[in-house]
């Protein structure tokens, strides 16, 4: 199942090689609320695996941005101990006129 998120490119990262075989981008989204007449300011970060990269390169920070994306979860346990991490994988990223 894929989701869309809206909002303005405030941080754009460098690609890491994490290994021969994988590269990751991170970039990330500020994105307003309204809860209960209140404004709530949320920063959102996304990454980007292998070759979808290079998405976000032709986007400035400051410009609107709609971001396609996918719920990624992870278990890792180690020593006997167990974590979660969630992952937000953008895999395509358009203007916002």
């Amino acid at each position: 199942m894929s989701y869309e998120l809206t909002g303005k490119l405030t941080a754009k990262f460098e690609t890491i090689q994490r290994t021969g075989t994988f590269k990751l981008r991170e970039f990330a989204v500020e994105k307003f609320d309204d809860i209960g007449g209140r404004t709530v300011t949320n920063y959102i970060k996304f990454q980007c695996v292998q070759e979808k990269t290079t998405i976000i390169d032709k986007y400035n920070v400051g410009d609107d941005i709609k971001v396609h994306f996918n719920i990624k979860g992870t278990k890792w346990e180690k020593e006997g101990k167990v974590n979660y991490f969630t992952n937000l994988d953008a895999w395509r990223v358009e203007s916002v006129s």
